[in-house]
């Protein structure tokens, strides 16, 4: 179930968690940041090829690449078994901005997203069905955790894609991490 934790920056004292779906889109809007659910429009199976994965979400990650200027799209996926976790994990656990949107729809699994916005850390649990769009400039990281199951849809408007510009800042390390 799709989770946020808003905490105070400052003391990473939780002040709110919220379950709703719509709360949280509520919430997160405020913050600029978009959260949305998706259903595919037919049934995938667990091995689906990314073909297949973008034709079942065709009409939402459609819709979203017209209205945001978006040029392409891929699916990632990292299982616990994925040789460059441990790696990735810790690449991502580094607050960062990028130039451009950072956009992540969960087609299975789950990740934490911790996004640091004025004097608030909002931290999204997302699983599968749900998008989150984080505006460019915003400060964030992401857990996937130890042992990470997930597979996602990524939207980019630039070639180069995922770019990262990390920030210095060692806040991230103040906040609870995704368990698995």
């Amino acid at each position: 179930m799709s989770l946020l934790t808003v905490y105070d920056a400052v003391t990473a004292q939780p002040q709110e968690t919220i379950r709703d779906g719509a709360a949280i889109a509520a919430a997160l809007d405020a913050a600029g940041v978009r959260f949305e659910r998706w259903e595919a429009a037919c049934e995938l199976p667990g091995d689906a090829s990314q073909d297949e994965i973008l034709h079942a979400y065709r009409e939402p990650v459609q819709r979203l690449m017209d209205a945001l200027d978006f040029r392409s799209a891929d699916v990632v996926a990292v299982g616990p078994d994925h040789p460059d976790r441990t790696a990735l994990r810790g690449r991502f656990l580094n607050e960062h901005t990028h130039d451009d949107f950072e956009v992540r729809f969960f087609v299975d699994g789950r990740g934490l997203f911790y996004l640091h916005v004025g004097d608030r850390v909002y931290a999204v649990l997302c699983e599968r069905g749900d998008l989150i769009s984080v505006p460019a400039g915003v400060p964030h990281w992401f857990d996937m955790g130890e042992h990470p199951h997930l597979k996602c849809i990524r939207l980019f408007t630039t070639p180069a894609g995922w770019v990262a510009k990390f920030t210095g800042n060692p806040l991230a390390t103040r906040f609870p991490p995704l368990e698995t």
